[in-house]
């Protein structure tokens, strides 16, 4: 073989790897790029897909819209029903639906923002089985989906010490008891279009967790209603911090039961409350950002010792915060 002959073999080898390494190049980026495409997908859908992971071993959690969405066809989340949230007794579920769509659970039909954004919760002993439908603009019959929740089981906590009056409480009192119950059932009625609720929450206070959702509660040895908080112990004048944005609509230094109460609401039914307080830094009508100084914790009230109770109810049900904050945070 000549030299001339060996040249152009030379030549083609050299041509062919060149050519290989430019197909390798470009599939890379191809892949690259698809890659990057649905990372970028995911970053728009993510805030509409706020699934509750960390409580994937209490139930189920449900998704009814793709994790996934080509470049350019976001707006196929609004032609479906996102539902996030755990799917157990105690659970406050966000939904997104298309604008100008429809929804009732169980035959009742439910609020929902124009933006689509709409919210529902199960109590402590909600029934398993919940029919949720809608029904999306335009359309004339309804869709529908029948949501299997996961039963719960809850502590008994018996708390001794407990002042005789707060147990079985005078006559003189239960015109007072009254009054306040109105008042706390007036503030939890509130349906304003806030979209707080929309938001991921933060813990309203660090401290250690003393008391749990759903626990049946014996005071000196008398069985009484469960808890429905998160309880959080800590010193008097603790920082008590907004979960979430919102208004003020209970502000009340001293009631029976509760002492020091306030009630953010957050839209559409879903509310905080705060309880046991010593101080509050707010007032009926404020506007409150998340993270913001609201009260400080105390022991006013039915107690036997300092701590924030804190609840999250939508309406009448009475929902447990747990469900929707990580409490390694409380005590960090």
């Amino acid at each position: 073989m000549n030299k001339s002959s060996k040249n152009q073999i030379c030549l083609s080898v050299k041509l062919g790897i060149g050519s290989l390494i430019l197909s390798a190049l470009f599939f890379n980026a191809n892949v690259l790029a698809e890659n990057n495409e649905k990372k970028r997908a995911r970053a728009l859908t993510s805030e509409a897909l706020i699934i509750d992971t960390k409580k994937g071993d209490i139930a189920e959690v449900m998704e009814l819209t793709s994790s996934y969405l080509p470049s350019g066809a976001v707006t196929e989340l609004t032609t479906q029903l996102v539902l996030n949230g755990s799917l157990t007794q105690g659970a406050l579920l966000r939904g997104k639906l298309p604008s100008g769509s429809v929804v009732w659970l169980n035959n009742k039909r439910i609020n929902i923002l124009l933006s689509g954004d709409f919210v529902f919760g199960f109590g402590r002993d909600a029934a398993l089985t919940q029919k949720l439908e809608w029904q999306l603009p335009g359309q004339t019959s309804r869709n529908q989906k029948n949501l299997k929740l996961a039963k719960r089981e809850y502590n008994i906590q018996r708390i001794e010490g407990v002042a005789s009056k707060y147990v079985s409480p005078p006559k003189e009192v239960l015109a007072r008891i009254r009054n306040d119950n109105v008042q706390i059932a007036t503030a939890r009625a509130t349906s304003s279009e806030l979209t707080a609720f929309t938001k991921a929450l933060i813990l309203p206070a660090k401290g250690l967790v003393s008391g749990v959702y759903g626990s049946q509660r014996v005071f000196n040895g008398e069985p009484k209603r469960p808890h429905y908080g998160l309880d959080i112990a800590g010193p008097v004048g603790t920082a008590v911090k907004a979960p979430l944005d919102g208004v003020v609509t209970l502000a009340h230094a001293d009631m029976y039961y509760s002492g020091g109460t306030l009630i953010i609401d957050h839209g559409l039914g879903v509310s905080s409350t705060f309880i046991h307080l010593s101080l509050l830094d707010v007032k009926l009508g404020d506007v409150v950002t998340q993270g913001q100084k609201i009260a400080e914790m105390g022991a006013t009230g039915r107690v036997t010792g300092p701590h924030l109770d804190w609840r999250i109810n939508w309406f009448k049900e009475r929902l447990d915060p747990a469900l929707l904050v990580d409490l390694t945070d409380a005590e960090q």
